[in-house]
């Protein structure tokens, strides 16, 4: 299997929307992420348009998007990072996280629910620290807040 990464382009977004869904319901069955659908496609334009970047994993060979984040590259924001269901575990988050920290490197922040335990231990795999915590202002939920700073070397 062959991982391609690409910016994102117009024509990406009903795919990337419905990989956003899916991989939130996967997160928490009881909130319907469908009927958010609109609010994020909102959100990723605006964060395009005022300076964060897209970026998705293409899977070869039929080149469909496994996964993508969205991050400011200005302050280290990454605001998401989601990989397809059929995708998780063949190294599609690596892919993803590999190109954020290129996009930004001098480091990354993010903010996580607290009961996505898989994407906790994936953060902390790939060398983030728990900083804080805190509530969801959308969803009123208890989050975990991350950091990685690059390692210095001497």
């Amino acid at each position: 299997m062959t991982l391609r990464i690409r910016p994102f382009r117009d024509d990406d977004l009903e795919p990337v929307l419905t990989l956003w869904v899916e991989s939130w319901r996967e997160v928490d069955a009881t909130i319907d992420f469908a009927a958010r659908r609109d609010w994020f496609a909102r959100h990723l334009a605006d964060a395009i348009r005022n300076g964060a970047s897209c970026h998705v994993v293409l899977a070869d060979p039929d080149g469909e998007i496994a996964g993508f984040i969205l991050l400011d590259p200005a302050s280290g924001h990454l605001d998401q990072i989601c990989v397809a269901t059929r995708w998780k575990g063949r190294g599609v988050g690596a892919a993803l996280m590999a190109e954020a920290r290129r996009l930004s490197p001098s480091g990354l922040d993010l903010s996580v629910n607290a009961m996505n335990h898989r994407a906790i231990r994936f953060y902390e795999q790939e060398g983030f620290i728990r900083t804080g915590e805190g509530i969801n202002p959308r969803s009123q939920l208890p989050i975990f807040h991350y950091s990685w700073k690059p390692a210095i070397s001497r």
